[in-house]
């Protein structure tokens, strides 16, 4: 994944943006096939992966000597990826023909994931106008 920058939120936005991003797909497929007999809704888990990689990496963090609060960190955040898991959900049918798509909970899920994306986009947006606004004033 290419990091768009360096610092540990940054990833963790682009991580999180991935990971809603795939679970609106998965989520539109679902209800796309509401009707197709036998069809198994899947979802994607990406949080517990990302907790887990984010965990791995603060306990992975080597502690240098910084002589001057603009030195960097001795951790490069790119090493913080995660790999969104897509599985069937393995619970009972609700219907006859097999299928198990309920049409509520997919449209909560859907709307609870744009809400989630609509926010990290916002915090990510916001971060990098800040570093714009950074980077302009620095040059006068």
């Amino acid at each position: 994944m290419k990091v768009l920058l360096g610092d540990t939120i940054s990833v963790l936005l682009q991580q999180a943006l991935r990971g809603l991003s795939l679970r609106q797909q998965v989520i539109s497929n679902n209800l796309a096939n509401i009707s197709t007999p036998g069809f198994k809704a899947s979802e994607v888990i990406f949080e517990s992966e990302l907790r887990r990689a984010l965990e791995a990496k603060q306990e992975d963090r080597v502690a240098l000597r910084t002589t001057h609060p603009a030195h960097f960190s001795a951790s490069p955040s790119s090493a913080l990826e995660v790999r969104p898991i897509i599985r069937e959900r393995s619970e009972t049918t609700l219907r006859a023909d097999g299928n198990n798509v309920d049409l509520e909970r997919e449209m909560t899920m859907l709307v609870e994931t744009a809400i989630r994306y609509q926010a990290s986009a916002q915090v990510l947006s916001r971060k990098l106008a800040l570093l714009r606004t950074i980077i302009t004033e620095g040059r006068k």
